[in-house]
């Protein structure tokens, strides 16, 4: 079995910011690409952040300027670091990973998500 356990979210200002953190535990063979997506009610779940195990990554243009997302391969984890915090920015967050466990195909996995709020 694969885990994936997020951490970070919260209340904050407009302005502020915020630092997520999602660590991916179990079974593992080899873990590929890891990114955050985040859904906001009423809204379909979007991409915000993807970071490649050899560390290339992407983002919506969106969030580009704002959020940094790395990671950290010795512990699993991936982490997204978000400033400038917009009221829209409120969601959902939830972190993503396509893992390779032994002998068997790659398998995305998600997390259980971790509610962002900005107040403005």
């Amino acid at each position: 079995q694969v885990q994936l356990v997020e951490s970070g979210g919260g209340l904050v200002q407009a302005g502020g910011s915020l630092r997520l953190s999602c660590t991916c535990s179990g079974n593992i063979f080899v873990l590929n690409t890891m990114g955050w997506y985040r859904q906001a009610p009423g809204k379909q779940r979007e991409l915000v952040a993807t970071i490649t195990s050899s560390g290339t990554t992407n983002y919506a243009d969106s969030v580009k300027g704002r959020f940094t997302i790395s990671r950290d391969n010795a512990k699993n984890t991936v982490y997204l670091q978000m400033i400038s915090l917009k009221p829209e920015d409120t969601a959902v967050y939830y972190c993503n990973a396509y893992v390779r466990p032994p002998y068997t195909p790659i398998v995305n996995y998600w997390g259980q998500g971790t509610q962002v709020t900005v107040s403005s």
